[in-house]
């Protein structure tokens, strides 16, 4: 977005630009040429006009407004004061009568990336009054107007609560064919297609490396095409589209920005089992060994990682394999608790690149042998109640079971006794004395 198109729709009092397109302009019309703007004229005749004069070819600017809703006092087009324009004059927007939803359509709306803050007061306060109406978006509008108000809840605004949002910047540039997201050619999204950016300063190039979150520039060298449309910047606009562009050709731009090298892991690793999750990071125990793996996303071959650990002095080095490097520790004691961050660093495009990962907090505990018994002794003890139970139990059954097989025994005797009795009571004497004669 030209930074001319701003000034344009500010002197119309019709918000922010919204979009701009090229249209080819007729041959011989009459026309003037805006040279340069600072983006802050109230009016385009503060800029640098060439003409008037007459259009022998080219294009025009067809410009969007916003024309009922605007950022005001913002560092760029993507951030600022919400105001809405209320019976031709412009209003605040309070805090509570706006949330992230309402924040998507606006950024959408000025074709910003999604809402990075949000807050009452970011941007000063406005010198009119307070917008009456509490929005009720969805997030899907594409307009801030069509999406449905009720009445406020809040009767007044308290000073310091017109909301201030800030968008990020539009994912409408990308650096192609340099192994990095951070490296390579520059490309606009222009008018449904990426086009080839041309330049020859280092301005355009610190744009660029911001847009994109890769720090600073580092290089800046001739692209592989001719047929980039030229861009001009003073290198502190937050996104390419605020420079001047002209649809003239000019030879592409290859950049390579600091922050080229992705953010490695780093992350804990033990055969033995001595490491447990605490609230402050992992913990080990004292004794068992462990080890610091360093890794990195395959971008470059070659490398090395840096294992530094903040307790002390000490470093290691090795070289990257497989994009990874082990870092061993035969036995853990009080000496290696601390931060720990890997280092991956790497000469590519004939300079040197770095890059840190984030830290690993690592405490040292007591060695876990002590809790092993105490849960082998309850394991134990659990075991041994359970046999006293089991044999008290089946004790007096037992027993009984031999009173019932004893008690059975007499009565079978019994049994046989009675039936002889009746046996010798049923014969004679004669038989009986037989019998006993058998005897």
């Amino acid at each position: 977005m030209r930074i001319e198109v701003k000034v344009v729709c500010r002197e119309l009092d019709c918000g922010n630009p919204v979009s701009e397109s090229r249209v080819l302009v007729e041959y011989r019309r009459r026309g003037v040429t805006l040279y340069r703007c600072s983006g802050d004229e109230s009016s385009i005749r503060q800029c640098v006009i060439i003409g008037p004069g007459y259009c022998f070819g080219g294009y025009y600017h067809h410009v969007i407004c916003s024309e009922s809703v605007r950022l005001v006092d913002g560092a760029g087009l993507c951030s600022g004061r919400v105001e809405v324009k209320s019976n031709q004059s412009w209003a605040s927007v309070c805090e509570a009568d706006f949330d992230r939803q309402d924040a998507e359509v606006v950024c959408r709306e000025f074709g910003c990336g999604a809402p990075a803050a949000l807050q009452g007061g970011l941007y000063g306060e406005g010198e009119g009054q307070t917008w009456d109406k509490e929005f009720q978006c969805k997030g899907k509008e594409s307009l801030l107007l069509d999406c449905d108000t009720s009445d406020r809840k809040h009767k007044t605004c308290l000073p310091g609560n017109a909301v201030g949002l800030t968008c990020s910047e539009p994912d409408d540039v990308r650096l192609v064919g340099g192994g990095s997201r951070c490296a390579g050619g520059v490309e606009w999204y222009d008018q449904g297609e990426w086009r080839t950016v041309g330049a020859d300063d280092w301005d355009v190039a610190a744009v660029v490396c911001r847009q994109l979150g890769c720090g600073s520039t580092v290089s800046v060298l001739p692209g592989n095409t001719t047929r980039g449309f030229r861009v001009y910047c003073s290198g502190s606009e937050p996104s390419l589209r605020e420079c001047r562009r002209m649809y003239d050709l000019h030879p592409g731009l290859t950049v390579i920005c600091s922050d080229l090298l992705v953010q490695p892991d780093i992350f804990l690793t033990d055969p033995m089992g001595g490491v447990s999750r605490g609230h402050q990071g992992p913990e080990m125990f004292r004794g068992y060994n462990f080890t610091i793996t360093c890794s990195t996303q395959p971008q470059y071959p070659g490398g090395s990682f840096l294992l530094t650990f903040t307790g002390s002095n000490r470093t290691q080095i090795q070289p990257a394999v497989n994009h990874s490097a082990a870092f061993l520790f035969p036995a853990a004691d009080d000496s290696h608790q601390g931060n720990y961050s890997c280092v991956y660093d790497n000469y590519v495009f004939s300079h040197n690149f770095s890059s840190e990962s984030e830290l690993l907090s690592l405490t040292i505990t007591a060695s876990p042998l002590p809790a092993f018994i105490i849960r082998h002794v309850v394991v134990l003890l659990i075991l041994l109640t359970t046999i006293t139970t089991s044999y008290l139990y089946y004790k007096p059954t037992r027993r009984q079971k031999r009173v019932n097989r004893v008690s059975s025994m007499d009565l079978y005797v019994n049994a046989m006794e009675m039936v002889s009795l009746s046996s010798r009571a049923e014969a004679g004497p004669g038989e009986e004395r037989a019998a006993q004669g058998t005897e």
